[in-house]
């Protein structure tokens, strides 16, 4: 069986067992994934989807404008945020995608820019579902055709990140359905609010919570998708499907993401078998998702930015494992006795 072959293989190593903790866990994984004793990791990329939301434009769930979307995306694609540092320097291809900004970006030619925009942001969640059935589908089916496109072109371990101001409150609100937690446990301070501006984002969502009945759509990802989705966290939806159809490595951030990742399992629960979570977030609720999900994160240093900056902090450790099952010596290559010896 390859899972005991992997797991000689991991033993046979030149260490104590269990000495290199989590990333013997990741190697195991990545060689299940790959179906292969020898795994590798292959034009590692973040995908960053951006995209705005209706409610954000009241202020009562975001302290920042929501302008500050779509200037974001000007600061990624001119190489000034923190994920363009963090790729750069750990040599990851960078992919920015408009799913959705309230802004005209029609006239950015980057080539790692890619314009899927399916609105100018979602409607207002507080009166209406955020987008239409169809539009949820269709940014699925993008998320789904721009993974493939990458797959085609040799990426095997992908992360996704998000930028889109308000999309903590979007992430929440699924939480809160999927989970069953409440929501005063789900909401966190996302970009900066002080306590008055929490409590008034906790009372604000309580009201689209009850609106759209969310305790009765735990079971119905594309209906809660819908009600209180961002065009970016649906093509994420899609991103993550696709890329565990591709037998992709996929490299789970944030808050933002998981709660994209709950959708994603909820169509498709093998999806869980390719994740390796890069994080455990200090957005409030991302704890509660890892453990509902039975998540082991690599990291917990602090983060709560998003951009999929925390799934790029942690490929290297996911290479480090793949490259001690690779090229890390065996007692028996190194002449070295075992315990038992």
């Amino acid at each position: 069986m390859l899972k005991d072959q992997l797991q000689n293989k991991i033993n046979s190593k030149t260490k104590p067992l269990g000495a290199l903790g989590l990333l013997e866990e990741i190697a195991l994984q990545v060689g299940l994934i790959q179906q292969t004793t020898a795994p590798f990791i292959a034009r590692p990329t973040i995908m960053v989807f951006a995209a705005d939301h209706g409610i954000a434009e009241t202020g009562l769930v975001n302290p920042y404008p929501q302008s500050v979307t779509a200037q974001m995306v000007l600061n990624f694609l001119n190489g000034g945020a923190a994920i363009n540092v963090f790729t750069q320097m750990n040599r990851l291809q960078l992919i920015v995608v408009d799913a959705g900004v309230n802004a005209n970006l029609s006239h950015l030619e980057q080539p790692n820019f890619i314009q899927a925009k399916q609105g100018m942001g979602t409607v207002n969640y507080l009166t209406a579902p955020a987008m239409s059935m169809d539009l949820a589908l269709s940014c699925i089916k993008k998320g789904k055709e721009l993974v493939t496109v990458v797959a085609k072109d040799g990426t095997n371990c992908i992360g996704f990140g998000e930028m889109g101001i308000g999309n903590t409150s979007s992430a929440a609100l699924i939480m809160h359905a999927i989970t069953g937690t409440p929501l005063a446990e789900c909401v966190g301070r996302g970009t900066g609010s002080n306590d008055d501006q929490l409590n008034t984002k906790i009372n604000t969502l309580e009201k689209v919570a009850s609106l759209h009945q969310l305790n009765s759509l735990r079971h119905e990802p594309l209906l809660l998708l819908s009600a209180v989705g961002g065009f970016e966290i649906a093509m994420m939806v899609g991103a993550y499907l696709a890329a565990a159809s591709e037998k992709m490595v996929i490299v789970v951030d944030g808050f933002i993401a998981t709660a994209a990742l709950l959708v994603a399992v909820q169509m498709e629960p093998t999806v869980l078998n390719n994740c390796i979570f890069a994080h455990n977030s200090n957005e409030q609720g991302h704890a509660n998702m890892l453990q509902y999900l039975k998540a082991k994160p690599l990291l917990n240093i602090g983060l709560r930015l998003g951009e999929g900056t925390g799934a790029a902090l942690a490929i290297p450790l996911i290479e480090s494992a793949v490259a001690f099952l690779n090229q890390m010596a065996s007692f028996e290559q190194a002449g070295v006795s075992t315990a038992s010896e």
